[in-house]
């Protein structure tokens, strides 16, 4: 077990870290503002259990495994940049169809729908900076005086149930937000085409990042 000395400054160190801008905040507030709460609840499922695997591999010794292979970092990072590539292309579609009064949208939500655990997951996971994070992040928080994988388990499973409920948070926030701003400004139909060129651009800064 971690000392419980050092728990409220990891607690506000990983709050401050899952309010901070990112890809799957970026993809909670998009379906939360579209679809409502429930898909961005579903959404911070998926991403929970994203975190409860990565504290699974940082236990067992995946994170360094990638830092002395890098050739492993950069083939998930590949397939996480075609991931979000496809996320914003997806997007684009949709809010395409949506100006054009396409029957295919419908049938695109009702199937994303059913697919946003997987998707909120996906997205977590195929970021191997996640899993690097986790592995260094998780270990600043440890001490010599216990086993180390106890200690780890813990606190993983501890930072991915916080970022789950400030993702529930935001969930709600943005699914609030939308309504006002697609009743007063009018801009929710193009919210998907937005969004869409913002996970181009993140896909783009990933497949290029070191």
């Amino acid at each position: 077990m971690p000392e419980l000395t050092i728990l409220p400054l990891f607690i506000v160190t990983t709050v401050l870290l899952a309010i901070s801008p990112g890809p799957d905040l970026l993809l909670i507030s998009a379906y939360s503002s579209g679809q409502g709460f429930i898909s961005g609840a579903r959404l911070a499922l998926g991403i929970f259990i994203a975190g409860l695997v990565q504290t699974i591999a940082v236990a067992l010794g995946l994170g360094q495994l990638m830092q002395q292979f890098p050739p492993i970092a950069m083939g998930i990072k590949l397939l996480g940049a075609l991931y979000l590539a496809w996320l914003g292309a997806t997007m684009l579609k949709k809010w395409w169809c949506k100006n054009e009064v396409s029957t295919d949208c419908t049938i695109s939500q009702v199937k994303n729908s059913k697919e946003l655990v997987l998707k909120g997951f996906l997205n977590n996971l195929m970021n191997p900076k996640a899993l690097l994070f986790f592995s260094v992040f998780l270990t600043q928080f440890t001490t010599s005086h216990s086993p180390m994988t106890p200690q780890i388990l813990v606190l993983g499973v501890l930072l991915s149930t916080i970022v789950l409920l400030i993702n529930l948070i935001f969930a709600f926030s943005f699914s609030q937000l939308s309504k006002v701003i697609a009743g007063k400004f009018q801009l929710g139909r193009h919210f998907d085409g937005l969004l869409g060129v913002l996970f181009l651009a993140l896909s783009a800064r990933l497949a290029t990042s070191k």
